[in-house]
């Protein structure tokens, strides 16, 4: 008898290894090419953009030949997209909370403004006032974020007001006044310096490219490999469920404002070197820019999800575009409508994206 059940409870596990295995093996073939790569791009969000980006190179190489692909024509994308992809880096971190930043391009110029006003209308050393501007910007973002954490606000809201503040701010404090390039190049040089170039080889970088390359670096870094960036994930995937697991949302959710502000106020040191000069009136469309740059870069703009490398290949894609079609010779206009388009299949490929979670 004991003999007869020792063969039934063997029977008895071997068909349930059997069964274990036959769902296993079940569950990974019915997994079809489509679904396969809906998964790889639910792990990897930056790999649309990335795919994007060497197909807009490549189209524009097999059209404009050597035109498109010297040195020259691809560092000068680098110059052109450097405000932008920095800025978009601030829009980014805040978009990855799920929240939206509207104040992005006014803090940038405002900071720049302080820059330039505090050199010459105030004769502060231009090293202090650049410190000055940095932390006009990182000010404004912590006003953002307290009103955002705190008083649970809307961030859109929120950062409308702040454009509109900061916005009139910066015109009545610098009464519409440019300073010029001659005077700042005399009196302040450091105001200039991220737009000093260096030529490798027929490639041009200015100092502002560098500095933008290396930001990319540091913040792609700091959101994958530190308890910070985990839960800024957290926060933008499930602020409540965040919370519950210990993470300081709150305190959180200003640290990322604050930052974007700061990094905002650098975009605007950055500006002062792009122009040579310091003016009010700069970069009014930059977050609407930036906006545009995160969503092609493949962030999802309900939180959670993408990454600051992704961003970077959203403003480089604007950026071939806009430079290919101009090599070209067509209507400017026709870049807009491109990048609108890209736009809307951005958001049509996350929201597919997402479903995988779903």
């Amino acid at each position: 008898m004991a003999e007869a059940q020792t063969a039934k409870d063997h029977d008895f596990e071997k068909g349930l290894e059997g069964s274990s295995t036959g769902v296993a093996s079940f569950d990974t073939h019915s997994r079809s090419l489509l679904d396969q790569i809906q998964h790889t791009l639910h792990s990897h969000p930056a790999g649309v953009p990335l795919i994007v980006l060497l197909a807009s190179v490549a189209g524009f190489g097999i059209i404009l030949g050597s035109k498109f692909f010297s040195p020259f024509a691809l560092t000068l994308i680098l110059q052109q997209v450097a405000i932008v992809g920095i800025v978009g880096m601030a829009q980014s971190l805040v978009v990855l909370t799920a929240g939206i930043d509207l104040s992005v391009g006014a803090i940038m110029v405002l900071s720049s403004t302080v820059m330039g006003h505090f050199t010459f209308r105030y004769g502060l050393p231009a090293g202090f006032a650049v410190m000055c501007g940095l932390a006009c910007g990182a000010l404004c973002g912590f006003i953002n974020g307290t009103l955002v954490s705190r008083m649970k606000l809307p961030p859109f809201i929120v950062t409308l007001g702040m454009w509109q503040i900061v916005l009139a701010t910066n015109f009545l404090y610098s009464a519409n006044e440019t300073i010029r390039s001659q005077d700042i190049s005399e009196q302040a040089p450091i105001l200039q310096f991220f737009g000093e170039k260096i030529n490798i080889g027929g490639a041009v970088f200015t100092y502002g490219v560098i500095g933008m390359i290396l930001l990319v670096l540091v913040l792609q870094y700091i959101l994958n490999h530190t308890s910070w960036g985990r839960h800024v994930y957290a926060i933008g995937d499930d602020p409540e469920a965040a919370e519950l697991s210990g993470v300081r949302v709150r305190r959180t959710l200003v640290s990322v404002y604050t930052l974007g502000g700061l990094i905002c106020a650098f975009a605007g040191w950055v500006l002062i070197g792009r122009l040579g000069s310091v003016s009010p009136t700069a970069g009014q469309f930059t977050n609407i820019e930036s906006i545009t740059a995160v969503v092609i870069g493949g962030i999802s703009l309900f939180g959670g999800r993408g990454s600051i490398l992704g961003m970077m290949f959203g403003a480089l894609i604007v950026g071939v575009f806009s430079l290919g079609l101009r090599l070209i010779g067509t209507d400017p206009q026709w870049t807009y409508l491109l990048i609108g388009l890209l736009i809307i299949f951005a958001v049509a490929i996350d929201q597919w994206i997402r479903k995988v979670a779903s």
